[in-house]
């Protein structure tokens, strides 16, 4: 907030053509008020400084590379001020605050933290606070969209990272895929089983004497059980060698290795962000105390002025200044490693979401040729069914009796009542 008469006094110098002291710059602020700064001495200052006097000038902020000097906390690029945060040296009765009170560059950081939120030490925009964001990858559900937050486990006593559930989805993938093989593998084990059985049941001595048409029909049907045999043995061969091997060996070798490098990197970029945060938190806790140190000295100075107070306050000044430039370095380190932690997260989920469309896609080609099996293995079957089917059709009662007759007949001479 700037002072009514520097304000005004600005707007009256705008129009002011006499040139500048040397090294005196002036500049333009976000509210359209002219500024004024020294580049040797790094003096900012509200008023047009003159040629022809030397009287203290009020300081706007002393100027330096950071944005976060003197407590504003704001993305303003260096050499154009915010909002009026002098805590500088200044007369008693100007711009006085109570006891207490909060200096507009501490209300102003409260602001900027508002729209803002740390999780995990990364940073999110609250909701409906900065520019909407748009998918990476629009109606595609896709992985590097959707994991950024860590999730809370069932118990709500840890977190777990995005990336991890990410990486928990491939290992239960794997589990998955390991199952199927399982299960096919006991589908083989019961075909193996039934064509032994049936193999067996081909060779029972049952019913072999049947004669006549029937009997064809019978030792092709006992015949038929032989050849499928065969077939459900074909076909369990085929589901070990086509279905449950590729199932077992598709990304045997190093897929865990390398999920867990993948793990590593994106859990190593984790920890220096969570390192870089820290960083922050300290340098602004340092930024924070040398403000409150700033504005007790100029309290002190606005009680009773002296020459060591000034000084004091000038030493203030230039450390409060020091702590804006190592919160504004250790933010922009912060940023740089949570921009690299979100480049790989793209990266890697999207590589990750890849390997899961080729293992679900992998799975179903060899589902399908599970079926594709099945269906030759009932087209063989019900071509030895039908030989069977074509003879039961044959079958002539009256022709059987006739064979029959003829082999086991007995005569054909009936019995003649006897003479007297």
């Amino acid at each position: 907030m700037k002072p009514a008469a520097v304000s005004s006094a600005a707007f009256r110098q705008e129009t002011d053509s006499r040139p500048l002291p040397p090294g005196w710059k002036s500049y333009m602020s976000p509210e359209g008020v002219r500024y004024y700064v020294n580049s040797c001495s790094k003096e900012t200052t509200w008023r047009r400084p003159s040629l022809l006097t030397e009287s203290p000038q009020r300081p706007l902020a002393q100027q330096n590379s950071s944005p976060y000097a003197n407590g504003c906390h704001s993305t303003a690029k260096a050499g154009r001020p915010t909002e009026a945060t002098d805590v500088a040296l200044r007369k008693p009765t100007m711009m006085k605050q109570p006891p207490g009170s909060v200096s507009p560059a501490r209300r102003q950081i409260k602001e900027v933290k508002e729209t803002k939120i740390t999780i995990n030490c990364v940073t999110f925009p609250l909701p409906g606070e900065g520019p909407e964001q748009q998918l990476l990858k629009p109606n595609e559900w896709s992985y590097c969209d959707y994991f950024w937050n860590d999730k809370k486990d069932p118990q709500g006593t840890t977190s777990v990272a995005g990336f991890e559930v990410l990486l928990q989805k491939q290992l239960k993938g794997k589990q998955m895929q390991k199952e199927m093989a399982e299960f096919i593998h006991e589908r083989i084990k019961i075909e193996e089983e039934y064509a032994k059985n049936l193999s067996k049941l081909s060779l029972n001595p049952l019913a072999a004497q049947e004669e006549g048409t029937l009997g064809e029909a019978w030792t092709q049907l006992k015949k038929s059980l032989h050849d499928e045999a065969e077939v459900h043995l074909k076909f369990s061969n085929k589901l070990h060698t086509e279905v449950e091997k590729p199932l077992l060996t598709f990304r045997c070798d190093n897929f865990k290795k390398d999920l867990k490098k993948y793990d590593h990197h994106i859990a190593d970029l984790r920890k220096q962000l969570a390192s870089r945060y820290t960083s922050v938190e300290k340098a602004r806790k340092a930024l924070a105390d040398r403000q409150k140190d700033l504005e007790v000295k100029t309290q002190q100075l606005e009680i009773k002025l002296s020459n060591k107070t000034e000084e004091d306050i000038k030493k203030a000044r230039r450390k409060s200044t020091q702590a804006g430039d190592d919160l504004m370095r250790c933010v922009d380190l912060y940023n740089q490693t949570q921009c690299k932690w979100f480049e790989e997260m793209v990266t890697t989920s999207m590589e990750l979401e890849k390997l899961e469309v080729e293992r679900i896609e992998w799975i179903q080609q060899h589902l399908r040729q599970y079926t594709t099996l099945r269906h030759e293995t009932d087209m063989f079957n019900q071509s030895m069914v039908e030989p069977v089917d074509k003879l039961l059709q044959n079958v002539d009662p009256a022709k059987d009796r006739e064979l029959w007759v003829r082999e086991n007949n007995t005569g054909d001479v009936r019995p003649v009542d006897m003479d007297i």
